[in-house]
């Protein structure tokens, strides 16, 4: 170890200097100093934990206080090894969690809550977007979302199952104004009659590139009470691992706080994994997060990114049963736990 000569002799110097008494109690102190620094020296360093999380869909800035927080180091500085997989159309997140094929995905809490029913033993130990960022896009003439009385409503499959019974009973909304969303924007373009689902990211730059006129409608603005992009992992993860769980929920957090301060890292890794991703969605999509303050808003404002409370699930409970979207018995407590995330306290 000839690199580490010069660092002896000057900590033995040093020891000589300050040390008093005698050339014994010298000397003993040199080799106890020693002894523990060949101690340190010796010691492998501690292997970071491998870590697999997948996305919700293909990359993009939704995604971004993960990809942020490996591109930056935050995963590693916290002991972890963390591989980002993408999701998308045909990946079925919770089964392949379920199968062990990823340690957290980024869900949703319909989807536990449904996987609790089913007897998933699933739970949810984050929420990094405190709202769910669905919404309407309107023609510019629709002033709120109890304007839509005589439009057409385009609405996909998985809306008719989530969002669309809490839209429908609050403002007397029919079936029969609905049709299919294909994720295809141009009957929405050639008609000023339609309305359709969106997301603040996506539809809303695209209509905007289009030049097209828009105006959206966030549901939760109107009370609507899941929150989305949360962490969910098996309740034998938090049981076996809580201390990998702890820290790759701290860390995420983080990821988050340094994204909103400065996306570069993680758009680079975004771009990476998704190269149709452009810069333009990407700066778009992270304005819409910050206008939302989807990160940083609700509970996270006090409680910290990422926060969730008992009082939320129990409303997302309440708004499923009532629309015949869950049963009664299932046990909607097992579906999170506030363990991690209220000792995080990462604060926007």
């Amino acid at each position: 170890m000839p690199i580490l000569q010069p660092v002896v002799r000057r900590l033995a110097s040093f020891i000589r200097a300050r040390v008093r008494g005698g050339r014994a109690a010298r000397r003993a102190a040199i080799c106890s100093a020693l002894l523990s620094f060949a101690l340190f020296a010796a010691a492998p360093a501690r292997a970071a934990d491998p870590v697999t999380v997948l996305t919700s869909w293909y990359a993009q800035a939704e995604h971004g206080g993960f990809y942020q927080a490996l591109a930056t180091g935050i995963y590693r500085k916290y002991g972890l090894d963390v591989t980002i997989r993408m999701g998308g159309p045909q990946v079925n997140g919770m089964q392949l969690l379920a199968a062990g094929r990823a340690d957290f995905i980024l869900g949703y809490d319909f989807q536990v809550l449904s996987g609790v029913e089913s007897g998933i033993p699933v739970t949810t130990v984050a929420a990094s977007f405190q709202f769910d960022p669905q919404g309407m896009l309107t023609h510019d003439d629709v002033t709120s979302l109890a304007g839509l009385k005589g439009k057409t409503i385009l609405v996909a499959g998985s809306g008719q199952t989530s969002w669309w019974p809490w839209l429908k009973a609050k403002y007397g909304y029919t079936d029969a104004q609905t049709r299919p969303y294909t994720f295809n924007l141009q009957p929405f373009f050639a008609d000023g009659n339609v309305a359709m689902q969106a997301y603040p990211s996506s539809e809303p730059y695209q209509a905007g590139q289009a030049h097209v006129n828009t105006h959206f409608f966030l549901f939760a603005d109107d009370g609507y009470p899941p929150y989305n992009t949360t962490i969910v992992t098996m309740r034998d993860t938090v049981k076996a691992k809580p201390d990998v769980v702890a820290r790759f929920v701290k860390a995420s957090m983080e990821g988050w706080k340094s994204y909103l301060a400065d996306p570069a890292p993680g758009n680079a890794l975004i771009r990476k994994d998704n190269p149709q991703m452009t810069d333009g969605q990407l700066a778009f999509g992270l304005a819409q997060m910050k206008k939302l303050r989807l990160v940083t808003g609700g509970d996270a404002a006090t409680l910290g990114i990422g926060a969730m409370t008992d009082a939320r699930w129990q409303k997302t409970y309440d708004y499923m049963v009532g629309a015949k979207l869950l049963k009664p018995s299932a046990d909607w407590r097992s579906a999170y736990t506030l363990q991690f995330i209220q000792t995080a306290k990462v604060m926007p």
